[in-house]
């Protein structure tokens, strides 16, 4: 057991010894604020606070956790020993030289996206505006190396201390944004298609394609389920979730008809090998009603009850979003991170609760951040596939070392190898092996 002091206990010190303490380290603890019970009990110790209690394991506090405001941050990024840290604190004799409980509270809360910011042509926050992208220390994990750091120090100084080994793992996400390419569009779709290939794309292989499709002689390209499924059994151990968009079509939302009977059985067929969540559509964020809607629909679909989340076109504004999903009954979701850089954009690879730091809350909804997507590597990055490859090959070597886990993201048509996708099959068959657990 480990016994943690604090001066006074706030639900954001709460907040994040639990994300450190019971979901990243796993580490049996409790929290006192009596000082001369901490002094006699024989447990290890660790206290948090302006200064050191006996012998015990110390983290100087900056102050960020004892406030409830939301307002401007200095936390001075700063790379030492090879380490980026946040919030420096400044004494003698520290067990740790910056506040690592405010670092991981700021990181893992998002604080900097309840500030004011800029926003990008669909209305979510800018990369460029985060202090990791800033700072350069976006792809590294730093709230898993922070939690690593803290963990070696405790077994440093309390050897009987029982820590579990933090294990990787690996989580495959596929996002069903267009479940096909031609088939079972319906007439009217189908025709405007075809009319658009041929006058103002003047496309004629890919009338040609389109022709083969429909006539029964070609396989549609996006209908990659299958070979998603075989590639994933074939390397177990890990999890695969598929995200199914049935939204009503618009500008931006292009599903299969959720009434349409192939798609119903299609996704009925991915629940029997795979996990099922929801894809909320663009409008969303404008509408939030839709995504208990959408879920429903799904469930409808697959006659249970949906808990899983990602945003399409990853909208994610904080803590609407999120306040959403809970009203909607969905408890993980999955939209954590950017779709124009890889990397973690909470400085987290663990699941972890959400804390709406306007309510000045933890809620039970969890979030799972993803660190890479084929479509930023693509067409973000412009990146080729064999780049791209090493590109996993970086996250995942830097996951492994600190136990953490590597979430991906790819799109089901994506694996088709048409509209300029040719040879990215043989890049997502590297990352699975890169990423076997």
């Amino acid at each position: 057991m480990l016994l943690i002091h604090v001066p006074r206990l706030t639900n954001r010190i709460g907040y994040t010894l639990g994300v450190l303490m019971k979901h990243m380290l796993r580490v049996e603890f409790s929290i006192t604020t009596d000082e001369a019970y901490f002094l006699g009990s024989s447990d290890a110790k660790l206290c948090y606070g302006p200064q050191r209690i006996g012998d015990a394991l110390h983290i100087k506090s900056c102050g960020l956790l004892t406030s409830t405001s939301i307002e401007d941050q200095e936390p001075r990024p700063e790379q030492r020993n090879g380490q980026w840290t946040l919030f420096p604190v400044y004494g003698r004799d520290l067990d740790f030289d910056f506040d690592l409980l405010a670092a991981t509270f700021y990181m893992v809360s998002r604080y900097e996206e309840y500030l004011p910011h800029r926003e990008d042509e669909h209305g979510r926050f800018c990369t460029s505006e985060s202090i990791a992208y800033q700072a350069g220390f976006l792809d590294q994990p730093v709230v898993d190396q922070w939690a690593d750091m803290l963990a070696k120090a405790l077994r440093q100084r309390y050897p009987d201390l029982a820590i579990p080994q933090r294990s990787y793992s690996f989580v495959q996400t596929v996002d069903i944004d267009a479940a096909w390419c031609y088939l079972h569009k319906g007439v009217f779709r189908t025709v405007v298609g075809l009319l658009r290939d041929l006058f103002a794309r003047r496309d004629i292989g890919e009338v040609k394609r389109r022709i083969r499709v429909l006539a029964g002689r070609e396989a549609d390209p996006f209908d990659t389920f299958d070979y998603i499924i075989k590639q994933h059994n074939q390397r177990p151990g890990r999890k695969l979730i598929f995200f199914a968009l049935v939204a009503d079509y618009d500008q931006y939302n292009k599903p299969a008809n959720h009434q349409n009977p192939h798609t119903r059985d299609l996704l009925q067929h991915l629940d029997d090998y795979a996990s099922m969540g929801i894809h909320p559509g663009y409008g969303a964020l404008e509408e939030p009603k839709t995504v208990d809607i959408e879920t429903r629909r799904l469930e409808n679909i697959l006659h249970r009850t949906i808990s899983k989340s990602r945003y399409h076109f990853l909208r994610l504004r904080l803590p609407t979003s999120y306040n959403t999903l809970l009203h909607a009954r969905l408890t993980d979701d999955y939209t954590m991170g950017y779709a124009d850089a890889i990397g973690f954009r909470a400085g987290i690879s663990s699941p972890y609760p959400f804390y709406n730091l306007e309510r000045d809350m933890e809620t039970e909804l969890m979030i799972h951040p993803f660190c890479v997507m084929d479509t930023t590597l693509q067409k973000y990055l412009k990146l080729t596939p064999d780049q791209a490859v090493e590109q996993y090959r970086h996250l995942v070597g830097t996951l492994r070392q600190v136990g953490g886990t590597f979430c991906c993201i790819v799109h089901n048509q994506n694996l088709g190898e048409v509209q300029g996708w040719k040879g990215w099959r043989a890049a997502y068959e590297q990352m699975l092996e890169l990423a076997r657990p």
